[in-house]
């Protein structure tokens, strides 16, 4: 054989065997990524739809992903690649409602809430005809499809700072790494249509080393939770008891006035571990400590906001004082359990008042 074919034909099968491993990394990742969305469906409640926000979360960063696979090895139609990039409009609140669904008891949409949804439909709906050639005006909303995920990267990084330190520091630091994870997906697409990084398939290998350490995380924490309490030596009767003790303090002494009280401060008080407080709350409660002293914070607020003699008290007042740290915190938590602001519930409470 002529030497002078022998190096570029090496050549040849080293590049056709680079890109049969990215796609098989590919593929890897949006294989997990199904496998992990449809165990999240399976951890749905109807009372709390955090999984299923998370699940579409992970959805819409497989469409966009997806697309890119196929994309590199198929030639796809203008409608598809549409398709394709509708993810992202999809991931964007999703994400902004899961952050709130751990960090401030959002559970369920609202009608309003499912607002947020129809720039996602809109792209579907009209896929064929958005145009999407190569033309300026297909960069143009190419460009503000990735906007749209970047303020609601904005939105979810805002309830993370604000609300953070209110709970546990497992759950804040979850939260924090699947923002950041999703911001370096945002990050790599806008700099690959910059220039600045023009491996475009990189995007897909990037998002299959996310996913599977996503999975690890996640089902790590998950079947933690799941078992954290085998061991333990209480008894059902005795979590029973325990709990109605805690209530009992809890609401006698208002406790949860005090904006620093913690898991650990209340065990003490009580005069045991804070692992058995914990697990009497989220045994008989159904919650975690902070969303169970937030719930008696709130029912303080409420009679404060219906009553007539503290209708000149602003509201930040009576956030303070019912024992939240800030005014923002307050805000969503009241409105995520009463699906109304606490200034609309007062004026409706002291109308109803007379």
């Amino acid at each position: 054989m002529d030497s002078r074919f022998s190096f570029p034909r090496s050549l040849y099968f080293w590049v056709m065997g680079q890109d049969v491993v990215l796609l098989v990394l590919s593929c890897l990742g949006i294989a997990q990524a199904l496998f992990l969305i449809s165990y999240l469906l399976t951890l749905g409640k109807p009372d709390d739809r955090t999984s299923f926000f998370l699940a579409m979360v992970i959805l819409g960063l497989t469409i966009r992903i997806g697309k890119s696979i196929l994309n590199v090895h198929l030639d796809l139609e203008p409608w598809q690649r549409n398709l394709g990039i509708s993810g992202v409009l999809l991931t964007g609140p999703f994400l902004w409602f899961y952050t709130k669904g751990l960090l401030v008891n959002f559970k369920a949409l609202r009608r309003k809430d499912y607002l947020h949804l129809l720039p996602f439909f809109f792209f579907v709906l009209f896929a064929a005809i958005i145009p999407n050639d190569g033309r300026a005006i297909s960069y143009l909303i190419y460009v503000l499809v990735f906007v749209h995920l970047a303020c609601y990267l904005g939105l979810s990084l805002s309830v993370l700072i604000t609300n953070g330190e209110n709970v546990h520091r497992q759950r804040s630091t979850w939260v924090r790494n699947l923002i950041i994870g999703v911001g370096l997906i945002w990050i790599f697409y806008m700099g690959n249509l910059g220039g600045i990084f023009p491996f475009y398939i990189g995007g897909a290998v990037s998002f299959s080393f996310l996913i599977y350490i996503f999975s690890f995380l996640f089902l790590q924490k998950h079947a933690f939770r799941l078992g954290k309490y085998n061991a333990s030596t209480m008894d059902k009767s005795h979590s029973s008891a325990l709990f109605g003790s805690i209530k009992t303090m809890l609401v006698e002494e208002e406790l949860f006035l005090d904006p620093k009280l913690s898991l650990e401060s209340m065990a003490k008080k009580m005069g045991v571990s804070p692992r058995k407080l914990s697990q009497a709350i989220n045994e008989n409660g159904h919650k975690n400590f902070s969303e169970f002293v937030n719930d008696h914070r709130i029912e303080k607020a409420k009679k404060l906001l219906s009553d007539p003699e503290q209708a000149q008290e602003k509201i930040a007042g009576i956030a303070y004082d019912c024992g939240f740290g800030n005014v923002t915190s307050f805000n969503l938590a009241f409105k995520a359990r009463n699906h109304q602001t606490p200034s609309s519930f007062r004026k409706k409470a002291l109308l109803a008042s007379g």
